[in-house]
């Protein structure tokens, strides 16, 4: 018989990884990953804090022929190295379209033009970050770099994701369990 809940356990869905001290990688410094999609054929997720430095969402809007609503709109994000040239649109799913992920029960992520068209016309998701490119691991990929103190998992909030400044985002993240990741190097163990 299988272990559904074993099953579930194990996924990250829904979940933020917090890059720790420890990441090898520089350029997951800081970063917040809400993870999307999670299962033994690898994991997929989208930094939430890394706003793009050069591309606009007024820029992008007229860059595909669309209105640029009379509204403040948030940053264009980074959601990691892979496929920048591919956009994502992670929203609260009190907003309804056909072609989505549900991530949780109140956030879905999708990469439907009719999204970014209503955004144009101001009647899209109230709450919602533009995405360019994901972060995504192999196969047992991320589980090795759990176990190497490079991430550290905590509960998503959605109050993180859409209302906190991107410059406290990985801090607040990790305040959630009680924890100041930035010196999260100096208190963890090993045995």
């Amino acid at each position: 018989m299988e272990d559904h809940a074993a099953s579930s356990i194990d996924s990250l869905v829904g979940t933020f990884l917090i890059s720790t001290p420890q990441m090898p990688d520089p350029r997951f410094e800081e970063h917040v990953i809400y993870i999307c999609a999670h299962s033994s054929e690898g994991a997929m997720g989208v930094a939430i804090n890394r706003p793009h430095g050069v591309f606009t969402l007024p820029e992008i809007l007229k860059g595909g022929n669309l209105p640029v609503p009379d509204v403040e709109l948030p940053p264009v994000y980074i959601g990691g190295p892979v496929e920048l040239e591919s956009a994502f649109i992670l929203f609260m799913s009190d907003y309804v379209t056909k072609h989505k992920l549900e991530v949780s029960e109140t956030i879905s992520l999708t990469r439907e033009t009719k999204v970014l068209e209503d955004i144009a016309k101001a009647r899209g998701p109230e709450h919602y970050l533009f995405i360019l490119g994901y972060t995504g691991w192999g196969p047992g990929q991320l589980e090795n770099e759990l176990v190497a103190n490079g991430w550290l998992t905590v509960p998503a909030d959605d109050n993180i994701i859409f209302n906190i400044d991107d410059k406290v985002k990985w801090r607040a993240a990790a305040l959630q369990l009680g924890i100041d990741i930035a010196v999260y190097e100096d208190v963890i163990g090993y045995a």
